[in-house]
């Protein structure tokens, strides 16, 4: 098993689309990249840590691959958006791909210059290909929060604007 960390904006919306894959060992929300160790969601909410709302996948490379992790990835966000995503604002929901192995670098790099090549997206990719540093896993309530709180979930997720920019970009 392999570990990969991606940064979505909102790291309850980055669980979904992962957790139904096969060869997927676990998904755990939280924080990374910034200064502040141990960081609390009410520290990160206010944008002053450095750090992302994140996820951290655990993963079978011999089952699903980490490029189709990073495809999977792409289409969950605007990547061409460095103020957050969507309408969530501030440096913790900026997107970045966390890479943990050289391969997982070379990866990242050729799928992000492959997306901004493709002509999809007007605006540049400003995604962030970053080195993984310490992964905090965020507070419990947060794990796996579309479960212990299904109606919140989705309302929250209907209003981000998420699903209808993944629809108008990613599903024609």
């Amino acid at each position: 098993m392999e570990k990969a960390l991606f940064a979505g904006g909102c790291f309850w919306c980055m669980v979904t689309p992962f957790e139904e894959q096969p060869g997927i060992g676990g998904i755990i929300s939280g924080y990374t990249g910034g200064h502040v160790e141990n960081p609390a969601y009410e520290e990160v909410k206010k944008g002053t840590t450095g750090h992302y709302e994140a996820v951290e996948i655990t993963f079978d490379p011999e089952i699903f691959p980490y490029e189709r992790l990073l495809e999977l990835f792409w289409m969950q966000i605007d990547p061409t958006d460095d103020g957050g995503q969507f309408q969530d604002r501030g440096s913790q929901y900026r997107t970045a791909v966390f890479y943990t192995t050289e391969k997982q670098k070379e990866l990242a790099e050729k799928s992000k210059t492959e997306l901004a090549q493709s002509g999809k997206f007007k605006a540049p990719i400003v995604t962030e290909i970053l080195p993984a540093s310490t992964f905090y896993p965020a507070e419990d309530y947060h794990q796996d929060f579309h479960k212990k709180n299904p109606k919140h979930y989705k309302e929250d997720r209907k209003q981000s604007g998420r699903d209808e920019f993944i629809e108008q970009n990613w599903q024609k």
